[in-house]
């Protein structure tokens, strides 16, 4: 009972603080004066704009996600991204009652997104009004997926993962099921990967990205390598329209945890220079640090951004 109180109370400050980012990103002062000139407001618009939540309170005991809390946390980031108070309505800003809605998670074992934040998801389009049944949940099935095959909207959520071939698994890369030879996009360190967001069958239907930052995998040997020691307990969701922007602060972060771990500056290998591609190449989304604008909520030690 005693814990349960402090984390209550720990979830109220959560919840305080992200109210407190919110309004403290606010143009204006209480005295009606500028924070920022007309040219600097001009210039924060044109931002790819990236919500950073983390919660210490988001793990139970085992190390599994707690259901209410990761819900909590993709409300604020909705509130934040889209300036409705009322999280619900930041939803609908999202998702209409008619869209068909599939959800693009990713199911490999070790770290997956994990079924609190497909259910969280879930919750929200049915919020917004979707009914149940023009929802779908999957990963290597998209393409024989019926709602998939049908979708009006998707949903982009994965968790970040150092990787073999692409330097790192993370919302470009969670695409490459939408082609039916993934094989073919390896070569070059994944350069090709923003190529598939150009495809009519995902082009401009992407209307969330959340990628998953609760335990990420910072290091790997091999293809499928996995190794507790190398996951960190970062207890975070990054959400934003930029799946560029976005993948650009998860490297960031991994950058440092693996620069932490280590003791040294340890490179990701492959460097993910399809994310750069991605801006560049592709122009699906801004790569550049200096475009994005990157709002932190909640837990702030060790966030390496």
């Amino acid at each position: 009972m005693k814990d349960e109180t402090k984390r209550k109370l720990t979830r109220r400050q959560f919840i305080k603080q992200a109210s407190v980012a919110t309004i403290g990103s606010s143009f204006l002062l209480s005295s009606g004066d500028l924070v920022f000139s007309e040219t600097e407001m001009n210039t924060k618009r044109t931002l790819a704009e990236v919500v950073l939540v983390r919660n210490k309170e988001l793990l139970d005991q085992r190390g599994k996600p707690r259901d209410d809390v990761v819900l909590e946390m993709l409300d604020v980031a909705i509130s934040r991204l889209t300036g409705e108070k009322d999280a619900i309505n930041g939803w609908r800003t999202l998702i209409e009652p008619e869209d068909i809605v599939g959800i693009k998670t990713n199911v490999w074992s070790p770290i997956g997104t994990t079924k609190a934040v497909e259910q969280s998801l879930k919750t929200r389009m049915m919020s917004a009004g979707v009914s149940e049944r023009n929802i779908s949940i999957s990963d290597r099935n998209v393409l024989s997926d019926p709602v998939f095959k049908k979708a009006t909207a998707l949903i982009n959520a994965r968790p970040m993962r150092s990787h073999h071939w692409s330097g790192v698994g993370s919302l470009i890369k969670n695409y490459i099921m939408f082609v039916p030879d993934p094989y073919n996009y390896h070569e070059n360190s994944c350069a090709r990967l923003g190529e598939i967001w150009t495809y009519p069958i995902v082009r401009d239907k992407t209307r969330l990205n959340v990628l998953v930052m609760f335990t990420p995998q910072f290091h790997n040997a091999g293809p499928h390598g996995f190794s507790p020691k190398h996951v960190w307990k970062y207890y975070g969701l990054i959400a934003g329209f930029d799946p560029v922007a976005i993948d650009t602060i998860g490297v960031k972060i991994i950058q440092g945890i693996r620069n932490k771990y280590f003791g040294e500056q340890r490179p990701l290998t492959p460097p993910p220079h399809h994310i750069e591609m991605a801006d560049i190449k592709y122009q699906i989304g801004t790569a550049d640090l200096n475009k994005i604008n990157l709002i932190k909520i909640g837990y702030e030690e060790e966030s390496f951004c």
